[in-house]
């Protein structure tokens, strides 16, 4: 299964975890790992090795969290919410927030 409901730039809401309760934007989508990186969230260090044009050193960065335990928040209800589909007569789609049917892509 694929990551099919998260984009880059959403706002979403971690509801599981040790960063649980915390929102933040969506920085990249991993659909290979069903995962998900959010800004300055789940925060790991990494050792890097010195290059030619640099400093090494320890680095922290974003960590993947699995998109199960994100939910996405809707811009106008401020709520997390799930995600439905809504397709014109044209034959686009677009997502749209459960709750007040507020239209989620722009």
């Amino acid at each position: 299964m694929q990551v099919k409901h998260l984009k880059k730039g959403d706002l979403v809401k971690v509801i599981a975890g040790k960063e649980k309760g915390k929102t933040g934007k969506v920085l990249t989508v991993l659909k290979d790992n069903n995962r998900v990186v959010i800004e300055k969230l789940n925060m790991i260090k990494r050792h890097q090795k010195a290059n030619a044009m640099g400093k090494g050193g320890i680095v922290e960065k974003e960590g993947p969290i699995h998109a199960s335990n994100v939910s996405i928040l809707c811009g106008k209800c401020n709520k997390e919410t799930r995600i439905g589909i809504k397709i014109f007569e044209d034959g686009k789609r677009v997502r749209i927030c459960k709750k007040c049917s507020e239209i989620l892509d722009v």
